[in-house]
């Protein structure tokens, strides 16, 4: 079981930068590709934000946030993180981190743990 933890959110102006962090247990953490979703206010579902493999050798990204967010991993410190640049007021959501065992890796149901969540919010 892999139990996953993320800080790094809070209040920023458009156009600012936040840094996400998800820690992640477990001795299997390499093991997992690793995904950010977001849930915006009002919105049921959550939405695919970036998702990394195994190494780390392959990224995936929205459309919305490609050019602007990056995803990476440091599986010797069990630890996945997006730098979020370029911040719009449509970024703000709750980011969740998510592990999975493999498949579809922009669909939120392909994901076997997820954290709590952290909330981003960006003001105009």
């Amino acid at each position: 079981q892999v139990q996953l933890v993320e800080s790094g959110g809070g209040l920023v102006q458009d156009g600012g930068s936040l840094r996400l962090s998800c820690a992640a247990s477990g001795r299997t953490f390499s093991s997992y590709a690793m995904g950010w979703f977001q849930q915006a206010p009002g919105n049921l579902e959550r939405e695919f934000v970036a998702a990394i493999t195994r190494s780390g050798g392959t990224t995936y990204y929205a459309n919305s946030v490609k050019g602007r967010f990056t995803i990476s991993r440091d599986n010797a410190k069990n630890m996945v993180y997006l730098q979020m640049n370029s911040l719009k007021v449509a970024d703000t959501a709750v980011y969740y981190c998510a592990a999975s065992r493999g498949g579809q890796l922009d669909h939120p149901r392909k994901y076997d743990y997820w954290g709590q969540g952290t909330r981003v919010t960006v003001s105009s």
